[in-house]
Protein backbone atom coordinates (compact mmCIF):
# COMPACT_ATOMS: atom_id res chain seq x y z
CA UNK A 1 0.00 0.00 0.00
CA UNK A 2 1.25 3.65 -0.90
CA UNK A 3 2.46 5.96 2.10
CA UNK A 4 -0.05 8.76 2.70
CA UNK A 5 1.06 11.70 3.85
CA UNK A 6 -0.67 14.21 5.35
CA UNK A 7 0.18 17.38 3.36
CA UNK A 8 -0.84 20.41 5.50
CA UNK A 9 -0.47 23.90 3.30
CA UNK A 10 -2.28 27.16 2.92
CA UNK A 11 -3.61 27.54 -0.50
CA UNK A 12 -1.67 26.58 -4.07
CA UNK A 13 1.52 27.60 -5.34
CA UNK A 14 4.35 26.38 -7.91
CA UNK A 15 6.65 24.83 -4.97
CA UNK A 16 3.47 22.88 -3.29
CA UNK A 17 2.53 21.65 -6.36
CA UNK A 18 5.91 20.96 -7.25
CA UNK A 19 6.44 18.99 -3.71
CA UNK A 20 3.40 17.05 -4.74
CA UNK A 21 3.97 16.05 -7.71
CA UNK A 22 7.21 14.32 -6.89
CA UNK A 23 5.59 13.15 -3.96
CA UNK A 24 3.37 11.09 -6.38
CA UNK A 25 5.88 9.92 -8.71
CA UNK A 26 7.85 8.33 -6.21
CA UNK A 27 4.35 6.20 -4.84
CA UNK A 28 3.57 9.02 -1.92
CA UNK A 29 -0.03 9.70 -1.42
CA UNK A 30 -0.22 13.34 -0.66
CA UNK A 31 -3.62 13.85 1.56
CA UNK A 32 -4.03 17.72 1.31
CA UNK A 33 -5.04 19.51 4.47
CA UNK A 34 -5.38 23.68 5.34
CA UNK A 35 -4.16 24.69 8.49
CA UNK A 36 -7.38 24.21 10.59
CA UNK A 37 -8.31 22.06 13.27
CA UNK A 38 -11.61 20.66 11.33
CA UNK A 39 -9.66 20.23 8.10
CA UNK A 40 -6.26 18.24 9.79
CA UNK A 41 -9.30 16.49 11.59
CA UNK A 42 -10.82 15.07 8.35
CA UNK A 43 -7.86 14.59 6.37
CA UNK A 44 -5.36 12.79 9.06
CA UNK A 45 -7.08 9.15 9.14
CA UNK A 46 -5.07 6.79 7.31
CA UNK A 47 -2.02 8.66 7.17
CA UNK A 48 1.39 7.96 8.14
CA UNK A 49 3.47 10.61 8.49
CA UNK A 50 2.91 14.65 8.40
CA UNK A 51 4.78 17.29 6.22
CA UNK A 52 4.04 20.62 7.79
CA UNK A 53 4.93 23.36 4.33
CA UNK A 54 5.27 26.69 6.52
CA UNK A 55 3.80 30.23 5.43
CA UNK A 56 2.85 33.43 6.69
CA UNK A 57 0.04 31.34 8.30
CA UNK A 58 1.99 29.92 11.04
CA UNK A 59 2.03 33.08 12.85
CA UNK A 60 -1.53 32.74 13.20
CA UNK A 61 -2.64 28.84 13.46
CA UNK A 62 -1.84 27.73 17.07
CA UNK A 63 -4.69 25.72 16.94
CA UNK A 64 -3.85 24.02 14.40
CA UNK A 65 -0.18 23.69 15.69
CA UNK A 66 -1.19 22.54 19.12
CA UNK A 67 -3.51 19.97 17.11
CA UNK A 68 -0.48 18.96 14.72
CA UNK A 69 1.53 18.40 17.30
CA UNK A 70 -0.84 16.24 19.53
CA UNK A 71 -1.62 13.74 16.75
CA UNK A 72 2.01 13.26 16.12
CA UNK A 73 2.69 12.77 19.49
CA UNK A 74 -0.47 10.53 20.43
CA UNK A 75 -0.82 8.79 16.97
CA UNK A 76 2.54 8.05 16.63
CA UNK A 77 2.74 9.70 13.25
CA UNK A 78 6.27 11.77 12.77
CA UNK A 79 6.21 15.13 11.45
CA UNK A 80 8.50 17.05 9.35
CA UNK A 81 8.77 20.79 8.64
CA UNK A 82 9.63 23.03 5.82
CA UNK A 83 9.51 27.22 6.12
CA UNK A 84 11.89 29.99 6.02
CA UNK A 85 14.10 30.23 9.58
CA UNK A 86 11.91 32.49 11.13
CA UNK A 87 8.48 30.03 10.33
CA UNK A 88 10.42 27.27 11.81
CA UNK A 89 11.25 29.19 15.16
CA UNK A 90 7.20 29.97 15.08
CA UNK A 91 6.42 26.22 14.55
CA UNK A 92 8.71 24.97 17.35
CA UNK A 93 6.67 27.66 19.78
CA UNK A 94 4.07 24.76 19.38
CA UNK A 95 5.78 21.96 18.59
CA UNK A 96 8.90 21.07 19.95
CA UNK A 97 12.19 20.86 18.17
CA UNK A 98 12.60 17.25 19.95
CA UNK A 99 9.62 15.62 18.21
CA UNK A 100 9.92 17.52 14.76
CA UNK A 101 11.63 14.53 12.97
CA UNK A 102 13.37 16.78 10.53
CA UNK A 103 13.25 20.40 9.30
CA UNK A 104 14.17 21.54 5.75
CA UNK A 105 14.71 25.56 5.18
CA UNK A 106 13.40 27.70 2.21
CA UNK A 107 14.24 27.27 -0.47
CA UNK A 108 13.92 23.63 -0.49
CA UNK A 109 14.67 21.13 -3.70
CA UNK A 110 11.30 18.72 -3.36
CA UNK A 111 13.54 16.29 -4.60
CA UNK A 112 15.24 16.08 -1.68
CA UNK A 113 12.11 16.58 0.56
CA UNK A 114 11.05 13.50 -1.42
CA UNK A 115 14.20 11.96 0.05
CA UNK A 116 13.37 12.45 3.45
CA UNK A 117 10.19 10.89 3.31
CA UNK A 118 11.64 8.46 1.84
CA UNK A 119 13.70 8.04 4.27
CA UNK A 120 11.58 8.26 7.19
CA UNK A 121 8.73 5.51 5.35
CA UNK A 122 11.63 3.17 5.81
CA UNK A 123 12.27 3.76 9.56
CA UNK A 124 8.83 3.73 10.01
CA UNK A 125 8.28 0.25 8.02
CA UNK A 126 10.95 -0.61 10.51
CA UNK A 127 9.15 0.47 13.28
CA UNK A 128 6.13 -1.77 12.05
CA UNK A 129 8.06 -4.79 12.64
CA UNK A 130 8.16 -3.94 16.43
CA UNK A 131 5.49 -5.01 18.77
CA UNK A 132 2.67 -2.29 19.24
CA UNK A 133 1.66 -1.18 22.92
CA UNK A 134 -1.75 0.84 23.52
CA UNK A 135 -1.04 3.43 26.41
CA UNK A 136 -4.64 3.85 28.24
CA UNK A 137 -4.37 6.63 30.97
CA UNK A 138 -5.94 9.82 31.68
CA UNK A 139 -2.86 11.29 33.74
CA UNK A 140 -1.27 13.08 30.74
CA UNK A 141 1.74 13.86 32.57
CA UNK A 142 1.84 9.90 33.27
CA UNK A 143 0.91 8.91 29.63
CA UNK A 144 3.78 11.03 28.25
CA UNK A 145 6.50 9.73 30.34
CA UNK A 146 5.59 6.37 30.25
CA UNK A 147 5.39 6.72 26.24
CA UNK A 148 8.54 8.11 25.86
CA UNK A 149 10.33 5.25 28.48
CA UNK A 150 8.91 2.54 25.88
CA UNK A 151 8.78 4.11 22.32
CA UNK A 152 12.70 3.47 22.03
CA UNK A 153 11.67 0.08 21.89
CA UNK A 154 7.88 -0.56 21.24
CA UNK A 155 5.69 0.91 18.46
CA UNK A 156 3.47 3.16 21.04
CA UNK A 157 -0.17 4.46 20.79
CA UNK A 158 -1.19 7.05 23.31
CA UNK A 159 -4.99 7.63 24.20
CA UNK A 160 -6.64 9.49 27.31
CA UNK A 161 -10.06 7.51 27.70
CA UNK A 162 -11.56 4.02 27.54
CA UNK A 163 -13.57 5.70 24.42
CA UNK A 164 -10.59 6.48 22.74
CA UNK A 165 -8.92 3.26 23.46
CA UNK A 166 -11.93 1.66 21.83
CA UNK A 167 -12.05 3.89 19.02
CA UNK A 168 -8.61 3.30 18.42
CA UNK A 169 -8.62 -0.91 18.36
CA UNK A 170 -11.79 -0.22 15.89
CA UNK A 171 -8.98 -0.61 12.88
CA UNK A 172 -5.73 -1.35 15.19
CA UNK A 173 -4.85 -4.79 17.18
CA UNK A 174 -2.36 -3.98 19.92
CA UNK A 175 -0.05 -6.79 20.79
CA UNK A 176 -0.53 -5.11 24.54
CA UNK A 177 -2.73 -2.91 26.82
CA UNK A 178 -1.76 -0.95 29.49
CA UNK A 179 -4.46 0.14 31.20
CA UNK A 180 -5.40 2.84 33.83
CA UNK A 181 -7.87 0.97 36.61
CA UNK A 182 -8.83 4.36 37.81
CA UNK A 183 -10.15 6.86 35.07
CA UNK A 184 -13.50 8.68 35.00
CA UNK A 185 -16.11 8.04 32.76
CA UNK A 186 -15.51 4.90 31.63
CA UNK A 187 -13.38 2.97 34.11
CA UNK A 188 -10.42 0.35 33.59
CA UNK A 189 -12.15 -2.32 34.25
CA UNK A 190 -15.32 -1.11 32.56
CA UNK A 191 -13.15 -1.04 29.10
CA UNK A 192 -11.62 -4.28 29.76
CA UNK A 193 -15.07 -5.71 29.75
CA UNK A 194 -15.59 -4.09 26.43
CA UNK A 195 -12.68 -5.98 25.05
CA UNK A 196 -13.08 -9.00 26.33
CA UNK A 197 -16.42 -8.74 25.25
CA UNK A 198 -15.14 -8.98 21.45
CA UNK A 199 -14.36 -12.08 19.94
CA UNK A 200 -11.29 -10.93 17.83
CA UNK A 201 -10.08 -8.88 20.50
CA UNK A 202 -10.14 -10.81 23.82
CA UNK A 203 -6.83 -12.25 23.36
CA UNK A 204 -5.34 -9.31 23.62
CA UNK A 205 -2.75 -9.11 27.26
CA UNK A 206 -3.96 -6.33 28.97
CA UNK A 207 -2.30 -5.17 32.07
CA UNK A 208 -3.32 -2.69 34.76
CA UNK A 209 -1.44 0.07 35.45
CA UNK A 210 -2.37 1.49 38.99
CA UNK A 211 -1.22 4.06 41.92
CA UNK A 212 -2.24 2.20 44.53
CA UNK A 213 -0.20 -0.25 46.22
CA UNK A 214 -2.68 -1.66 49.27
CA UNK A 215 -3.60 -5.50 49.41
CA UNK A 216 -7.17 -4.67 49.22
CA UNK A 217 -6.73 -2.84 45.90
CA UNK A 218 -4.34 -5.13 44.13
CA UNK A 219 -6.58 -8.11 45.08
CA UNK A 220 -9.39 -6.02 43.42
CA UNK A 221 -7.39 -5.57 40.40
CA UNK A 222 -5.92 -8.91 39.66
CA UNK A 223 -9.95 -10.55 40.26
CA UNK A 224 -10.38 -9.08 36.82
CA UNK A 225 -7.42 -11.33 36.01
CA UNK A 226 -5.79 -8.88 33.94
CA UNK A 227 -1.99 -10.63 32.25
CA UNK A 228 -0.62 -8.34 34.99
CA UNK A 229 -0.79 -4.93 36.56
CA UNK A 230 2.14 -2.80 37.90
CA UNK A 231 2.31 0.19 40.22
CA UNK A 232 2.90 3.84 38.81
CA UNK A 233 5.77 4.41 40.93
CA UNK A 234 7.91 1.90 39.72
CA UNK A 235 11.55 2.89 38.85
CA UNK A 236 11.79 3.03 34.99
CA UNK A 237 14.00 0.32 34.41
CA UNK A 238 11.90 -2.17 36.33
CA UNK A 239 8.80 -1.32 34.30
CA UNK A 240 10.77 -1.54 31.00
CA UNK A 241 12.57 -4.84 31.75
CA UNK A 242 8.78 -6.31 32.87
CA UNK A 243 7.30 -5.18 29.74
CA UNK A 244 10.39 -6.56 27.67
CA UNK A 245 10.54 -9.84 30.06
CA UNK A 246 6.49 -10.54 29.18
CA UNK A 247 7.31 -10.43 25.05
CA UNK A 248 9.54 -12.93 25.46
CA UNK A 249 7.86 -15.48 27.80
CA UNK A 250 4.63 -14.17 27.77
CA UNK A 251 4.19 -14.31 31.83
CA UNK A 252 4.18 -11.31 33.84
CA UNK A 253 5.94 -12.01 36.65
CA UNK A 254 4.18 -10.38 40.09
CA UNK A 255 7.15 -8.46 41.36
CA UNK A 256 5.32 -5.87 43.58
CA UNK A 257 5.00 -6.12 47.28
CA UNK A 258 1.65 -5.33 48.62
CA UNK A 259 1.51 -2.86 52.11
Amino acid sequence: MACRVLFVNRGSGFMADALRSSMVKEGFVPVLAEPEVKSLEEAKEETAMILLLAGDYVYNAADALVYLFDISRDENRPIMVIGYDDELEAVKKYIPESDIHKEFKRPFDPKYVVEGLKELALQEEEKRAQKLILLVDDDTTFLRMLQGWLSTRYRITAVKSGIQAITYMANHRPDLILLDYDMPITTGPQVMEMIRSEQNYRDIPIIFLTGKSDRESIMKVMRLKPQGYFLKTMPRDEIVRSIDDYFETHKWDDLFQMD
